[in-house]
This record gives C-alpha cells, structure tokens and sequence, in this order.
C-alpha cells in the first residue's frame, strides 16, 4: 500500500496538459538554497567608476541597500544608517563573472581523486550535472574571490560531444553547493566540436573517430530529443524554423523515431536536450574553427535551439559579423593560441575584432584556476594588442567583456552584470585602473555584503580543507 500514492502521482503527471509536461524537463529536484548575507547599507564615494554599460563616471558614489545597487552618481546622499567607504583614487566595477570554469569540478589539489569534470562514459552524457561533481571546499573559489569574481558557471570538461549540465555559482563560502547556487539561473548544456571529442573516442576505436562523426553524433541525439519534446507534450521550440525533421512539406506530423527509446519514459539525457530546444537550457559550445562555428550555428537552426555562446573560438574574428547578426556571443582568451593544431591560427586581436561588430558580444573568460584570479588583466592584455592594431578600447567599453556581457550569456543580465539601480550589489573596488598591471582588488561585495577586503585577514575566507594548512597562514608557508 505504501506504493500507491506514487503510483496515483505518476498517473496524475501523465494527465497533466502540455504546460506541465515542458516543465519537467528543466524542474529542479536540487534548487538553490542560497541565501544573501545580511548587510547594511553602503556608500562608496568619490571614485572612477565604470558602471558596465558603456559608462565612465569620475568622482562618483555607488549606494548598495537591500542588497541591491540603489543609486550610482555624484554627490549622493548617504543614509543614517549607512557606511560611508571613501574611494578616493579607487575604480569600482561590477562583479567580475567567469563563463567558463572547471573549479570545484576540478579543484585544488589537482588530482586524480579530484578529477570529476568529464562524463568519459559515451560520447552524449546530457544527463549529467556539472554541479553534482562541485566540491564547495575548493580553495580556487577563494582565490577567485580575491580577484573579484563575484559570478562563475561551472562547467563540465570538453571531452564529449555533449557534456552535459553546467551551472552558475555565486562566489561565497558554503558547505554545499546549492548554497552557492545563483537562484533563478539557467542551466547552461556544454557541447565540444573538433579535437577532443574526435580523440577521446577515435582513441578508444569507437565513434566518433572524425569531425563528420562528431557532426553525426549530434544530430542523431538532438533528433532523438526533438522525437521525446513532441510525444511528451512539450510544445514547440521558441523561434522555430519553418519546418521541423519530423513534418512533412506540409507542416504535418510524421510518424518515426530514429532509435524507438525515447517512447513514454522519462530519460534524463533527452530531459536537457528538450530544454535546449525548447530555450531554457542555455546551449554553450566548446569550439576553435570558424568552419565548425558555422556548422554549428546551422546544426542549431536544423533543430531550433539557440546557441548562448562559443568557448575558446581562437577563429571568432573571422565571423565576427556573422556572430553578431546571429546574437552569439564569444568567450575568448586574450592570447592563447598554437597548442593544438585547431588552435593555430589564433590572433591576439581576436577579442577586440569580435567587439567591433553592432551587437557584438566579446567576453574574456578564463578555463583555469590561475587565469580566474587576473581576469582583469587578461582584459588588459587584450587592449594593449588592440591598440597596437591602431583599435583604440576605452576602459569603459572593455569592462563589459568581464561583467554584462557575460551576464548576458549566462541569461542573468536582468539581474546582474552592470551597475544600475535595482541590480544585485556585486561590485568590485579596485585599487586603480583595473586594467592596470598593478591593480588589485581591494574590496569586493556580493548582494552589497563585503564578502573581501585585502587589509582586514578576517574577511579573506579559507575553505575548511585549508585551515591548518601552513599555505593558508598569514604570509604563505615557511
């Protein structure tokens, strides 16, 4: 007896109408328990700051309250209540966020007990999430947070077609990972075209061995996936082509399945997939090539998803115009480049090349522990090349590849990504120009709590596996 209410539970989600089939692919049994520090109101006065939007204000005042930005100008009126931090000399910008991280997938100590970042099981592992492999405790995400990244998505590794579920942190102290987990944020689905998946595979004698393999493999999973969306009543994609693998000429449905298993049962790989198609999986892809770019573009249009952004992309610049027209955005590195041979034809001004175009949308992201610390200067690197090139990048303009325009590919832009009134207080008080070889944060607040401050040790925090530890001492170890 004790089986019957399950019984009658399953009965009642068979019956339930399209609306609430769709949601079950993107429902969360693991939701976010996240809950802001308490803070007071803050005023940070008479400093450059740089709002993420395209502004530059000199001798101006952030107010955070509740939690969020309340005002951003000149001379404002500080609350009785508030703290008033004079920032003097000082640069303040949001939050930086980091659209591709492995931390916590791959954490510090690297090694291979650590190693849970790629599903090398089969070549689509859609069903796996990367916040199920985060450990809280690694010591990366404080040493991020002394760099000011206040934002992360965590993603699976590139070893898979399809890799699976990432998802997008906030960067504070906590015992589990739903206490880091931004509440509301898209899942993001990772893919990987070109190399890694090719050698991963092809090295073990099954496919895919080849890019028309790699090509093959998705399509056949996103073909399985649009089969389940349609018989499990979760409606039509957003922005559709005008017509689907399974009508007709006429728009009719046709009968067929390309393999028979997706028929009535609940599948969690072909769960994500259905999100994607259906836009609420934002879909990233790990890809170098600009001829696999655009494969990968039409690939999307066959089967009706969008693509949020490409990773990595060391060829972005050769279709900058045609990322722009499409609303892709690129998440690049300032100057990696020649490490494989998909890698080779990398130039230091890609990024800039990439923000030119209107609605370009360039993001500097990082793909390591290291890089994760000095994302600001990545950044810098990339202006001096641009300038070098005669593309003269004012600070105001490069502050949104680390801040809005990330948020706008994690699908949290609302939210976070700039300073304006009623956005998360995520904000980052530098020492100076934060393109500067020199700077360093120097205070960093998440929902307007201080969450780091270089001159107070109490507000640097250690995760529980480095207390003890001689590294973790004031000063480093002996």
């Amino acid at each position: 007896m004790r089986y019957r209410p399950l019984l009658l539970a399953g009965v009642a989600l068979l019956c339930l109408g399209s609306e609430a089939q769709a949601a079950r692919f993107t429902d969360d049994p693991y939701p976010s328990t996240y809950r802001p520090l308490p803070s007071a109101p803050v005023l940070l006065r008479n400093a450059t700051v740089l709002t993420g939007t395209g502004q530059r204000l000199d001798g101006a005042d952030v107010l955070m309250r509740d939690g969020k930005v309340a005002a951003v100008g000149a001379r404002l009126q500080a609350p009785a209540d508030a703290q008033v931090v004079d920032a003097s000399g000082r640069w303040i910008t949001p939050g930086i966020i980091d659209v591709h991280s492995h931390l916590g997938v791959y954490p510090s100590p690297g090694v291979r007990a650590h190693s849970d970042g790629n599903e090398v099981t089969a070549p689509v592992t859609a069903n796996v999430w990367a916040e199920h492999s985060v450990w809280p405790q690694d010591p990366g995400f404080a040493a991020a947070l002394a760099g000011g990244i206040t934002t992360l998505q965590v993603l699976p590794g590139s070893a898979n077609l399809v890799g699976g579920r990432g998802v997008t942190l906030r960067n504070v102290p906590a015992t589990s990972y739903q206490a880091m987990k931004f509440p509301g944020a898209p899942w993001g689905l990772k893919m990987a075209c070109g190399e890694n998946p090719k050698r991963v595979y092809g090295g073990k004698g099954t496919a895919p061995s080849t890019r028309m393999g790699n090509v093959a493999g998705y399509r056949a999973a996103f073909i399985d996936a649009s089969e389940y969306l349609r018989k499990n009543g979760g409606g039509k994609p957003k922005d559709p082509p005008k017509r689907r693998w399974w009508q007709s000429s006429d728009g009719e449905d046709s009968a067929g399945d390309s393999s028979g298993d997706s028929g009535g049962k609940r599948d969690l790989k072909l769960d994500t997939l259905a999100g994607a198609i259906n836009g609420d999986i934002l879909v990233h892809i790990h890809c170098y090539r600009a001829d696999e770019m655009t494969t990968m573009i039409d690939l999307a249009k066959e089967f009706g998803f969008r693509i949020a952004a490409f990773h990595h992309g060391v060829e972005a610049y050769k279709i900058a115009d045609r990322l722009a027209a499409e609303g892709i955005c690129s998440a690049l590195w300032a100057d990696w480049w020649g490490f494989k041979m998909e890698a080779f034809d990398g130039i230091q001004e890609n990024i800039a090349l990439v923000d030119r175009p209107a609605n370009g949308c360039a993001i500097v992201h990082s793909d390591s522990d290291e890089g994760i610390q000095r994302l600001n200067q990545e950044a810098a690197k990339v202006i001096a090349n641009a300038r070098r090139a005669g593309i003269e990048i004012p600070p105001e303009r490069a502050i949104a590849w680390l801040t809005s325009n990330a948020a706008r590919a994690l699908g949290v832009a609302a939210r976070t990504g700039s300073l304006e009134p009623g956005k998360l207080a995520d904000v980052v008080v530098w020492n100076r120009d934060p393109f500067s070889s020199y700077a360093l944060a120097e205070q960093v607040y998440i929902d307007g709590a201080r969450v780091y401050d270089r001159h107070d040790p109490a507000r640097q925090p250690r995760s529980d596996f480095m207390l003890g530890q001689p590294a973790a001492a004031p000063g480093g170890a002996p």
